[in-house]
């Protein structure tokens, strides 16, 4: 006799976590070694991912959202970059002062962003991201940045195990092939966060804009 099973219409995955009341920005990796020409790491799709991201970080700072970077540097030789920098010697290449390691010129940092400087894939490991963010009371993690099925989707998991609302504007991440960047879009929506289009996200900013303008 095979067992009672109970009908249900939840889905399975693919549950809507929506936006919060406290938004904040991260921007992974968008630096120079992803759009220069001859790097081992060039990606053109990231060249278009950070053109849609530009209009999204001007409307956070319109509505006085934190922005916050990321980008990977070790000390000489990747010293402190344990079997990660085994698994991927270019790594050895981000040390302090190296240009493949620099912020695109295109998303500046801006007196008032926290630039956060990371050895791993996720933003949270290691670093000071998610007791900052808890200080101020952020409940929601617009994520950006490079590449989807490296340090995005590793971000986008810790933010979830960490207890914020991570939302994925599809437009604003990219990878060096659309083959992983589409299934760890697929993957990501599914487990860990909303993939969403990026004017939601502008509205909902402009939204949140015009509320914090109101007497």
């Amino acid at each position: 006799m095979r067992p009672a099973t109970r009908e249900s219409t939840e889905p399975v995955f693919d549950g809507r976590l929506g936006f919060g009341t406290t938004p904040a920005v991260l921007v992974v990796d968008f630096v120079r070694s992803y759009i220069t020409p001859g790097e081992p790491l060039f990606a053109p799709d990231v060249i278009g991912a950070i053109e849609a991201t530009a209009p999204l970080l001007t409307a956070a700072r319109r509505a006085r959202v934190p922005v916050i970077y990321t980008r990977v540097q070790y000390q000489a030789e990747g010293r402190d970059g344990g079997v990660f920098v085994q698994k991927i010697p270019l790594l050895r290449s981000f040390v302090a002062g190296a240009p493949c390691g620099e912020i695109v010129h295109a998303l500046a940092p801006r007196e008032g962003d926290v630039v956060i400087t990371k050895q791993y894939a996720s933003a949270f490991f290691g670093t000071t991201l998610a007791p900052m963010l808890t200080a101020q009371g952020v409940d929601t993690l617009i994520l950006t940045g490079c590449s989807t099925s490296g340090c995005v989707r590793a971000t986008a998991v810790d933010g979830c195990q960490h207890g914020f609302r991570v939302m994925v504007p599809r437009e604003c991440v990219a990878d060096r092939a659309r083959g992983p960047h589409d299934a760890n879009l697929f993957d990501i929506d599914a487990k860990y966060g909303d993939v969403i289009d990026r004017e939601v996200a502008v509205d909902w900013l402009g939204l949140l804009e015009g509320m914090r303008r109101l007497p």
